[in-house]
């Protein structure tokens, strides 16, 4: 049954995005309740398939590619509830590739048995997941919004830039998706210094900093926004480099102890 959920939500994930690429290059004539029933449906067959490996004998199975399978089903449900009110449609372009590899990795690759965790903690996880799928999002605006700028700096205004909303609703996008990740990821850390009994402790530092230090740059970039009205050029780059900061605090750690240490 796991095998065939993922199989079936990665074909439909595969097809949404040819679907969507076809329209950005002109291709077929754009066709949105077909494509995103093709997502919606792949998004199905997706929880099915996050539930089925996160759910383990013994407790929960937050490894790094059952991790990541579920952020990505996070982000692919965000996407899809945003783009009834938002004209985002062009964030599939790298979410659903994203949602096909993770989906497809977390059954293919060994299935790590659960640990049970307390009601505090499982808080404290879920509002993680949540603002580093939250940021995940605003990434993918980023490349799109420095991609936008780049084409019409140079007045290339076909193919993909041609079917981007305005610049300002790009940037105001943006801003709104760093503001709900900020807050999502200050709450994560309040719960964890509350429910985690040392978040310096040896196994936990480095990841404990480095969400502080990504933290701190996103704070400063909104600070900066209300204070000094920074535009997307100077968002877009202290996006990506915060970015940097919470995945190698969280999926770098994970990699380092389930694949080169658990390897040696």
């Amino acid at each position: 049954m796991l095998l065939f959920s993922t199989l079936v939500a990665v074909f439909l994930y595969a097809l949404a995005s040819v679907l969507q690429w076809q329209t950005v290059l002109g291709k077929r004539t754009a066709n949105p309740s077909l494509f995103k029933w093709l997502a919606l449906a792949g998004f199905v067959a997706h929880t099915l398939s996050v539930y089925k490996v996160l759910h383990q004998p013994g407790g929960l199975n937050l490894s790094l590619f059952s991790a990541g399978s579920l952020i990505a089903w996070l982000v692919t449900g965000l996407v899809l509830l945003s783009s009834l009110r938002q004209a985002i449609d062009n964030l599939f372009l790298g979410v659903l590739p994203m949602a096909t590899i993770t989906a497809l990795l977390s059954v293919i690759t060994e299935i790590q048995p659960g640990k049970p965790y307390a009601a505090g903690l499982i808080a404290h996880i879920l509002l993680s997941i949540l603002a580093y799928s939250v940021f995940t999002i605003a990434v993918l605006q980023a490349l799109l919004l420095s991609r936008q700028e780049a084409a019409l700096k140079h007045h290339h205004t076909r193919g993909l830039v041609a079917s981007l909303p305005p610049l300002q609703t790009m940037e105001r996008f943006l801003f709104e998706l760093l503001w709900a990740g900020l807050i999502l990821l200050t709450a994560s850390l309040v719960t964890g210094f509350l429910f985690e009994d040392n978040l310096f402790a040896q196994h936990l530092i480095h990841k404990t900093v480095l969400s502080l230090v990504a933290w701190l740059l996103y704070a400063t970039l909104l600070f900066g926004r209300i204070s000094f009205g920074w535009r997307s050029h100077t968002a877009i780059r202290w996006t990506l480099s915060s970015f940097v900061f919470l995945a190698l605090g969280y999926f770098g750690s994970k990699f380092v102890t389930e694949l080169i240490l658990h390897s040696a």
